[in-house]
């Protein structure tokens, strides 16, 4: 299936636009209990046999997959990165304990933030601020989970896109609509970093939220069941509270990963330091690397 991108190969983008188009002929209105049924399907199907990861962020779309993989499995373990004050980690730590998770964190200094970023950045040939930030908090959690011998891990890619999770599906005049378009973008946007991420760091993400069947029932579910003015995603949240994730978990707003982890921050830092730019300063990282 073209959505297992994990499997190795990236599909071309015109493949992956065209497998889009097919999901978007075949949805038809659905309703919650498809969406649930969907979800746990497409989490069960991808675990392993072998010990295994998530990368636990402590907002709703990793703390529901900890949820659903207990389950199923209890040879995975969580992992989690940040700085001192990170919101990410403080969340999944109170995840970590009222989900009874096997979980490991590990706090990271400017310094050596700054050398997870200079790694990150050797691996593309066109670095930008956002794909550095995104890589570096998976490339440290994914050192993290080496101790393990861990290689595959969960990952809530898809989640935003599929149940109206971005900013953008606010303003949208149609979500759905959105919702469509923003899976197409996730070629360049997303899938693309994770496959040259897995390709260096030698893992394999498993993405249930980009499940063909999933992402039917997600898109036949009408876009103001999805999102209001004051929160995103939120028939996934109720799902997740039904399935017994606790409600300041499942209703967490929360950021992008590298804003909660705290990494942007250091960023923003070691850019000032510097005297540069972030933009600046993710291009004079390449140099260095």
């Amino acid at each position: 299936m073209i959505e297992e991108f994990e499997a190795g190969k990236l599909p071309e983008q015109d493949e992956w636009n065209a497998y889009i188009d097919g999901l978007r002929k075949e949805t038809v209105p659905s309703s919650k209990e498809l969406v649930t049924n969907a979800l746990i399907k497409a989490v069960e199907k991808r675990v392993p046999k072998k010990r295994f990861g998530l990368l636990l962020s402590g907002g709703v779309d990793s703390c529901l997959l900890a949820l659903l993989i207990n389950k199923f499995s209890k040879r995975f373990h969580c992992y989690s990165v940040g700085i001192k004050s990170s919101k990410d980690v403080a969340a999944a730590s109170i995840a970590a304990r009222k989900l009874c998770l096997k979980w490991k964190c590990r706090m990271y200094s400017i310094e050596e933030i700054e050398q997870v970023m200079k790694k990150a950045a050797g691996m593309f040939e066109k670095p930008d601020v956002v794909k550095i930030g995104v890589a570096s908090v998976v490339l440290a959690a994914a050192e993290l989970a080496q101790k393990d011998g861990i290689k595959i891990f969960f990952s809530g890619l898809g989640s935003e896109e599929i149940f109206a999770g971005y900013r953008r599906h606010k303003h949208a005049k149609d979500v759905n609509d959105e919702c469509w378009r923003g899976l197409k973008e996730m070629w360049k946007r997303d899938l693309a970093r994770d496959m040259v991420l897995e390709e260096k760091l030698g893992v394999f993400f498993r993405v249930p939220f980009l499940d063909g069947d999933l992402i039917k029932a997600a898109m036949g579910i009408p876009g103001e069941l999805k999102i209001s003015k004051e929160h995103k995603k939120i028939i996934l949240r109720e799902i997740a509270e039904e399935l017994g994730l606790p409600k300041e978990l499942a209703w967490r707003q929360k950021l992008a990963a590298q804003y909660g982890s705290g990494f942007d921050k250091a960023m923003e830092k070691l850019a000032k330091k510097n005297g540069m730019s972030k933009t600046e300063y993710v291009e004079s990282l390449r140099t260095q690397s």
